[in-house]
């Protein structure tokens, strides 16, 4: 098959007017120029979420396989090609059947790719748990990793941890060498966070939330993520942090922000009560909190905020690698997900110029959501 006459999203960053040949993975790619001048639309890499726990009502942790596949569609039809399904803080027993059901995840028609797991929680700070349910807060378990990879098949790709805890560092050095680890939800300075990334941490969740703030005499997570060159996820949907923060880390963690959505089970929905990590959740106005006021992660697809990100002052093609190449990296994924070069699978987004999605595909196969 062939796309042709669009501006293609090359993987160094810029747009170029040209045509791409592919079957499940891309065959070729030919670029006459640079510009925006004369093709109507812009063919993207597929978007991935690498840290959403639901949407249309269904949630990674107490979801059913069925809730599962309608949220895989909702994903693709909101041109996310493959996600983490990420989970909370749960029981034990409650997330060995979270592991099991996500586990057993098929790739639905029309239904966007799982690449893993992502395990938010239960090794997280009480003082800084968000919306994270406080009396299944645990100190990091190596034993209990150990029982919920081998119960998802192995298919665990992120763990968040607060690296404050009793034991994080030896949990880090070896989890660190089954997938990558994120600091998250957590109290610790610039000292321990230091000492995390050493240790073997590569990414921080949500950037500025649950966690000490940026100041200039105590840089904390932040500064010790920007010194670490580590990979920062951002949530752009105008509520979770402010446009110009948005700017401003942009310019700050070039190359190395991950756009997420950080969805809850209330995406796709309208206004009204819903439930998330075993609270209820009030959305108003698009805006997702606990009773108390707490965020409660957002109701927006991460093409939303690629959306919100270009409005924001963030150049398209800066938003998109955003949420395409740079969280394929860190993953460890660069060479098959997230971009458009040969060899790279065939999971790509075309929209056009007001960013609305036009077509998706997924390995090469155009979707169908009529």
């Amino acid at each position: 098959m062939q796309i042709e006459n669009v501006y293609i999203l090359m993987n160094d960053g810029v747009f170029r007017r040209g045509k791409i040949d592919f079957c499940e993975t891309i065959n070729t790619i030919e670029c006459s120029e640079e510009g925006f001048a004369n093709a109507a639309y812009y063919l993207i890499p597929g978007l991935i979420d690498i840290h959403t726990h639901g949407a249309v009502r269904g949630d990674f942790s107490d979801g059913s396989a069925e809730e599962m596949r309608e949220m895989g569609v909702y994903y693709a039809k909101n041109g996310v090609t493959s996600f983490l399904a990420t989970t909370m803080t749960y029981s034990e027993e409650k997330l060995e059947a979270a592991m099991k059901t996500i586990g057993g995840y098929e790739r639905p028609e029309n239904g966007a790719t799982c690449l893993g797991i992502n395990m938010e929680g239960p090794f997280l700070s009480y003082e800084k748990r968000g919306a994270h349910l406080p009396e299944a807060l645990l100190p990091p378990d190596i034993k209990i990793f150990d029982r919920l990879n081998e119960i998802s098949g192995g298919k665990i790709r992120l763990i968040s941890l607060a690296p404050e805890l009793d034991g994080a560092m030896d949990f880090i050095r070896e989890v660190s060498q089954v997938c990558k680890v994120s600091v998250a939800h957590t109290a610790a300075g610039y000292d321990i966070a230091i000492k995390a990334f050493g240790a073997g941490a590569t990414h921080v969740t949500h950037l500025y939330n649950a966690m000490p703030p940026f100041m200039h005499r105590d840089p904390g997570v932040i500064g010790a993520a920007r010194d670490a060159n580590a990979f920062v996820e951002l949530i752009c949907d105008g509520v979770h942090s402010h446009p110009s923060v948005v700017r401003a880390t942009f310019a700050m963690f070039e190359g190395r922000i991950c756009m997420i959505s950080d969805s809850i089970r209330s995406a796709g929905l309208p206004d009204g009560k819903y439930e998330s990590g075993g609270m209820p959740v009030i959305v108003e106005n698009g805006k997702a909190v606990l009773k108390n006021g707490t965020i409660a992660g957002s109701n927006i697809s991460l093409m939303q905020g690629v959306r919100c990100a270009v409005n924001f002052g963030i150049p398209l093609a800066k938003a998109v690698m955003g949420a395409t190449a740079v969280n394929a990296r860190a993953l460890g994924m660069e060479d098959s997900v997230g971009v458009l070069k040969p060899g790279a699978a065939s999971d790509m987004v075309l929209l056009d110029k007001e960013l609305n999605i036009v077509e998706v595909y997924i390995h090469g196969e155009k979707l169908d959501f009529s």
